[in-house]
């Protein structure tokens, strides 16, 4: 296929006004962080598959920005066409512009697909050598890109309120009580998870996913949702006329702003109450991080509040109904994961013999070659195979990560089928894995060992595992950020000189999507933005990758919940952890004389609630084998 670089560049020089460069980034319409398949323009023009990055493209050079999760896969997957660009470690992409391209230059972007606060500071960075930021009427990549996927037409689905916990009904009039409160009129939605959580629906229109590509407007007295009409059945269409919610065509949502700017945006079924007689105002509401610079481009000045959405909050504080479903399907994601690791340590040891997960070799041991082979994707669709068989399953909820050896260093690692690697009892296995359920999403990172590890991967390992341990094992006031505790899952490693390239905690949503926010357990500055509160989730994920060797990650869900402390400083309340994720640490990648007798105590606690949460699910082999993987280790050690 010929290179879209070559394909870019005469449309680049041929436009008007002529482009000094064009920016391709990773996101949609909708600024989502995972995309459809017709979306993946900064892939196809890039040959990079990770999920996070950016593209410049100038008439001379092709740049690609990536962070630390990516930086060895984009060394691998970038043809000599293409630079890395670091993030965190070389100049952020409007720096480099301002450097390296001319007064006046004119760099292209698609309006739709690049958030109000991005193009802002692109804006800002630009006008000191009057550089300018273009908005294409048309996306140039699309133009280049033969045979790029067709938009698919999977119907939307109802969530039902057993799930969801809260109706459309309150929802609405909880959002509509925001407004008022900050004098708006109305306010635009653009993340599909928001309107997916809004409208209690859900769909398939992204791997992965379970979201409709769809906007939403609601106002003080008006509900409008935004969506190719041929997803919608008779059904669909009676829910959303009985909560209120007149279903427009997607397409139109740009002149409905228009209308919605200039007070025209009229319902066919508007609220009975009379909210909207309290306010005489014209303001709109937009959050600037994910509304994107088409819709935002249609509001004046005067009238734009731009604010996080209030339902990135909302949506994150889980409701109990969320929280049951989440715990749930936590336990039947762990007793799913058990199964496979039961399957994977019969497996090594019958055609590898390997000594497997519980035994160390004692001596040399003759690997055998075996007709049948374990691969990296073979066995990771084993893992889907047992979730698959638990209720309420919909799918995985992002690609397992099922990483040997060198490649368990790439952090989010993407084995393909004619290039991964092949199992091998002498090396580390990584699997970060989740999935969706109609009750809730999971993600769950465990690092195994079939063989005999080295002194220095048990060390790495125990390192990891002590700041899990420590994160979870957190008591902290209200009002703490991530930000705060990024440093406790950190120290441990920090002691030997390590440390890990990406953040320690991430929300994760309730059927939604994996990566929730708004807020984070991360060394970022914005993860200095949201306070942790009560009922929100959020990911306890440190690790370790040595380049060439081996990657070792652990990685539980855990909610957030009020502590009881014998003493209340200054009354604020305490917080703290409860782990809601169940599968065994393997205790041979333990080096158990770095561990403090509490750190084995919390291992022993973890493992036995595991033994008996799961037990259920269990069959008497499966039950044998975790009973030895969770037996306790002694603390005398």
């Amino acid at each position: 296929m010929a290179d879209p670089l070559d394909a870019l560049r005469p449309l680049m020089a041929a436009h008007s006004p002529p482009l000094h460069a064009i920016i391709v980034p990773s996101e949609d319409n909708h600024q989502s962080e995972y995309v459809s398949e017709r979306d993946k323009r900064r892939q196809f023009v890039s040959g990079f598959t990770g999920s996070a990055g950016l593209a410049l493209i100038t008439m001379n050079e092709a740049l690609l920005w990536t962070d630390g999760r990516y930086f060895l896969q984009a060394t691998q997957q970038l043809s000599d066409r293409w630079k890395l660009m670091r993030i965190g470690e070389d100049p952020t992409v409007e720096t480099w512009i301002t450097d390296n391209l001319p007064s006046e230059a004119i760099v292209g972007i698609d309006p739709w697909c690049v958030s109000v606060d991005t193009a802002k500071r692109y804006e800002k960075a630009f006008s000191g050598k009057k550089q300018q930021l273009f908005q294409l009427s048309s996306n140039l990549v699309d133009e280049v890109w033969k045979g790029r996927p067709a938009a698919e037409a999977s119907p939307v689905i109802v969530h039902p309120l057993e799930f969801a916990g809260c109706s459309v009904q309150d929802k609405l009039k909880d959002l509509r009580e925001k407004l008022l409160d900050e004098n708006a009129y109305g306010i635009i939605f653009s993340s599909l998870d928001e309107v997916a959580w809004l409208y209690n629906i859900r769909g398939n229109d992204v791997a992965y996913c379970p979201v409709v590509h769809s906007y939403a407007i609601v106002t003080i007295d008006s509900a409008f949702f935004y969506v190719d009409k041929r997803k919608i059945s008779s059904e669909v269409q009676t829910y959303f006329s009985e909560n209120g919610i007149e279903i427009r065509d997607y397409s139109t949502v740009d002149s409905d702003v228009s209308l919605l700017a200039s007070g025209q945006l009229n319902a066919g079924n508007k609220t009975n109450d009379d909210t909207g007689k309290q306010l005489k105002s014209n303001k709109i509401w937009i959050d600037p991080s994910s509304c994107c610079l088409a819709l935002f481009a249609k509001l004046s000045a005067d009238q734009l509040f731009p604010q996080q959405s209030p339902l990135a909050l909302a949506k994150a504080l889980k409701n109990p109904a969320d929280l049951d479903g989440l715990k749930k399907a936590h336990v039947r994601d762990g007793a799913a994961v058990v199964q496979y690791l039961v399957w994977l340590d019969s497996k090594m040891q019958e055609l590898y013999g390997a000594s497997g997960y519980f035994n160390e070799p004692q001596g040399e041991q003759e690997q055998k070659s075996p007709d049948e082979k374990l691969t990296e994707v073979s066995v990771s669709d084993k893992l889907e195979g047992f979730r698959a068989k638990q209720e309420h399953f919909k799918g995985l909820s992002f690609p397992t990560i099922s990483s040997v050896g060198s490649n368990a260093a790439i952090i989010h690692y993407g084995p393909e089928p004619n290039t991964c690697a092949e199992l091998d009892p002498d090396k580390i296995y990584l699997f970060d894995s989740g999935a969706q359920y109609l009750d809730g999403t999971t993600d769950i990172t465990r690092t195994v060992h079939f063989g005999k590890p080295s002194q220095h991967e048990k060390s790495c390992y125990t390192a990891v595992l002590k700041g899990h341990i420590a994160l979870d094992s957190a008591v902290f006031p209200n009002g703490t950020t991530g930000f705060a505790l990024d440093v406790l899952a950190r120290t441990p490693l920090w002691k030997n000189g390590l440390d890990y390239r990406h953040g320690t905690g991430h929300g994760i949503g309730s059927f939604l999507f994996v990566h929730e926010g708004p807020h984070q357990i991360s060394y970022r500055p914005d993860a200095r933005n949201v306070p942790l509160q009560s009922s929100m989730t959020v990911t306890d994920e440190p690790g370790y990758y040595e380049d060439g060797n081996f990657g070792i990650r652990l990685e539980n869900v855990l909610v957030v919940k009020d502590a009881d402390t014998e003493f209340n400083f200054a009354g604020k309340g305490y917080l703290g952890f409860e782990h809601i994720t169940w599968a065994p640490y393997q205790k041979k990648l333990m080096d158990l004389t770095l561990l403090s007798p509490e750190e084995i105590e919390w291992v022993n606690s973890y493992h036995s609630d595991c033994r008996k949460i799961l037990a259920p699910y269990m069959n008497e082999k499966e039950m044998e084998w975790l009973n030895k993987a969770t037996e306790p280790i002694s603390t005398s050690v």
